[in-house]
């Protein structure tokens, strides 16, 4: 699993790292004016927000001048992944079934989103049975 030792984001710190996310690079002032669209916010707040990333591993920064840029360390799809596995562990038991069960009864799958994930246990499956014969 990658980045087990990543610690799960708050809202606030999620947030801004879809922020991130979108953007590439970004520094402070930039994403508060993002922010700002929606709500009010300090540039104290998000600064502060931004080195608490960078404290537990998520963003890394430059800097050009006086201006901090900062860039994500950690993927969105590694982020998923593992919110994804917190979901399974605390609301379906630790039983991933339950969390596929849960979202075809209350959400439904269309056609083609059955055919990619039959796909992807397809994938799955091979890959299992190819790391067989590596654990001799």
């Amino acid at each position: 699993m990658p980045h087990p030792e990543l610690p799960m984001l708050p809202e606030g710190q999620r947030e801004i790292m879809e922020i991130v996310w979108d953007q590439g690079e970004v520094s402070v002032f930039e994403v508060r004016e993002i922010l700002g669209q929606h709500r009010e916010i300090s540039r104290t707040a998000v600064r502060t927000t931004m080195e608490r990333l960078e404290e537990k591993g998520w963003l890394a920064h430059r800097v050009i001048g006086r201006t901090h840029f900062y860039r994500p360390l950690v993927s969105r799809d590694v982020s998923l992944g593992k919110r994804i596995v917190d979901i399974v562990d605390k609301a379906c038991g630790g039983e991933p079934e339950r969390l596929m069960a849960a979202l075809m009864e209350y959400r439904g799958l269309s056609a083609a989103e059955i055919k990619r994930i039959q796909s992807l246990l397809e994938g799955a499956k091979q890959n299992k049975n190819n790391h067989k014969g590596d654990r001799s």
